[in-house]
């Protein structure tokens, strides 16, 4: 779905720090929104948690940068990271041309599954993106 311009795919789920997941089965994969990428402007730099390491639901796993800010990347649940997104070391634009595609971040394995049942979804995923809009685009 479109949400004053910013695509939130309804088979996705979102946290509120503007990550994506989308449940592929035993694995997860992660990334940042749309309305993040576009807010931030060009990555020009990304740091990704490593592969096998523990994470925690909201730890802050890695970060990126732009030309405008530093923004964190967060854990949406907790479980093992299991594969990174190492294109985006070359390439970190990527997660601006296609951030719900090539730009994804890290796939991982849930410790527990039903915690993505806890994350946003459709109209409470709009509603949400509303309110960030509100927010922070001036």
């Amino acid at each position: 779905m479109q949400i004053e311009g910013y695509n939130l795919p309804d088979e996705l789920y979102y946290h509120k720090e503007h990550i994506w997941v989308r449940n592929e089965g035993v694995l997860i994969r992660v990334g940042l929104n749309d309305f993040t990428q576009k807010l931030a402007g060009e990555l020009s730099f990304i740091e990704l948690p490593e592969p096998g390491s523990e994470v925690q639901a909201d730890e802050v796993v890695g970060n990126y940068e732009t030309g405008k800010w530093l923004g964190k990347i967060y854990s949406p649940i907790s479980g093992k990271v299991v594969e990174i997104n190492e294109k985006l070391e070359d390439d970190p634009g990527l997660v601006n041309s296609d951030p719900y595609g090539k730009g994804w971040l890290f796939t991982m394995k849930p410790r527990d599954a039903s915690q993505i049942d806890e994350l946003m979804q459709g109209e409470t995923a709009a509603e949400w993106l509303k309110s960030e809009i509100a927010k922070h685009v001036k």
